[in-house]
């Protein structure tokens, strides 16, 4: 599991650069996908990985609807946030619950 977050950390992060680079881009969107940043910093370092993997995503399913609302955002960002937010429940699938 610790590689698979691994990778979803780099999807986030990917996504907050997206997002950090779109002028279109409300600071909302931002402030919601920094967030999303943390928990995966955060589920990176945690010894629960099962609660840790559920905070994670409960923060990209904030960012999903966040870059959804978001009338300004690119479709490149928008795409980047969303395949963040796919990573982190393909991983959650893998976990044993």
């Amino acid at each position: 599991m610790t590689e698979r977050l691994q990778a979803v950390q780099i999807k986030i992060n990917s996504a907050r650069d997206a997002v950090r680079g779109d002028d279109g881009a409300s600071p909302v969107l931002a402030a919601v996908v920094d967030e999303f940043a943390k928990k995966g910093e955060k589920a990176a370092q945690s010894p629960d990985e099962r609660v840790a993997v559920i905070e994670l995503e409960q923060a990209g399913d904030s960012a999903k609807v966040a870059v959804e609302a978001d009338p300004g955002v690119s479709p490149a960002t928008r795409d980047a946030v969303l395949e963040a937010h796919l990573a982190i429940c393909i991983a959650k699938s893998k976990l044993d619950l």
